[in-house]
């Protein structure tokens, strides 16, 4: 029988016990990012809060996204959901704003590079089809309980797309137009900076909607260690059968996730208008 169980847990036993200053300077460091955003959020009155969302999205989006992230945002207010929402909000974007600061350089090398490509690609597979409760124990083992493993597994699962539109984004610019710049003595780093990613630009924003995306679902889930949010709400109403409670925590959760995915498909909905 081979117990693949039992490599990794000593592997990860091992981690634990060796590298143990390493995981407690990165637990100081990013519960100060989610404290720190966390605190701007609840601190500044709601109805500020939601007029500049409410701005956001009618600029970016239209007037009927617009109105949408006004009510929906009021609703939530009106519920008493407001601090789990903005607990919620400041996890995510936490997460998101370190996934696509590790994802986006990862895709870059791997459109670069083929052997890099040819390793991460089973290795995202492999990140994006693990069940997203797994993630939860190793995070706890090295962080504890409270928001900064929900943040560690939320990273780990929200990454892949990043990586993934990245690559796909790069190797989408014309082999031409590559050609020519090239043509001009441009430098890789210029050609990479002012060609490349520009191009890209469209389908790499569509990646960060999607890392926004299974951000949020996966915040949702840490709520069962101890993360916090609306998750926490939703996760009371399953454990208490308060039929109520769930589906207050989940209407407050489907808006949330409207509005941010609308306003980030429409940075991307602009850059390929412009592309075009």
């Amino acid at each position: 029988m081979i117990k693949i169980g039992t490599y990794i847990e000593q592997f990860i036993n091992w981690l634990t016990h060796n590298c143990g200053p390493f995981f407690k300077t990165v637990k100081v460091g990013v519960e100060a990012m989610v404290n720190s955003v966390q605190w701007l959020l609840t601190f500044t009155p709601f109805y500020v809060v939601i007029a500049l969302l409410a701005l956001l999205a009618w600029r970016r989006a239209g007037w009927g996204v617009g109105t949408m992230t006004l009510l929906g945002l009021s609703l939530i207010y009106g519920m008493g959901y407001w601090g789990q929402t903005m607990e919620t909000l400041a996890l995510i974007l936490v997460s998101a704003v370190i996934a696509l600061l590790i994802g986006i350089p990862l895709g870059i090398w791997a459109a670069k590079n083929n052997t890099a490509g040819k390793v991460m690609r089973p290795l995202m597979d492999f990140m994006q089809t693990m069940p997203a409760f797994v993630y939860l124990i190793p995070a706890v083992l090295f962080f504890g309980l409270g928001k900064v493993p929900g943040v560690f597994a939320t990273i780990i699962f929200a990454m892949p797309p990043a990586v993934r539109l990245t690559t796909l984004g790069i190797k989408q610019v014309p082999e031409d137009i590559v050609e020519a710049t090239r043509s001009f003595g441009a430098t890789s780093r210029q050609l990479l900076f002012k060609v490349e990613l520009p191009l890209a630009m469209p389908t790499l924003l569509a990646g960060v909607n999607q890392t926004i995306m299974m951000a949020l679902s996966m915040v949702v889930i840490s709520a069962m260690i101890a993360a916090g949010g609306l998750g926490e709400v939703v996760l009371k109403g399953i454990t208490q059968l308060k039929i109520g409670l769930g589906f207050e925590g989940g209407i407050a959760v489907v808006i949330l996730a409207i509005i941010l995915d609308r306003i980030t498909q429409s940075f991307g909905k602009k850059k390929q208008r412009a592309k075009h």
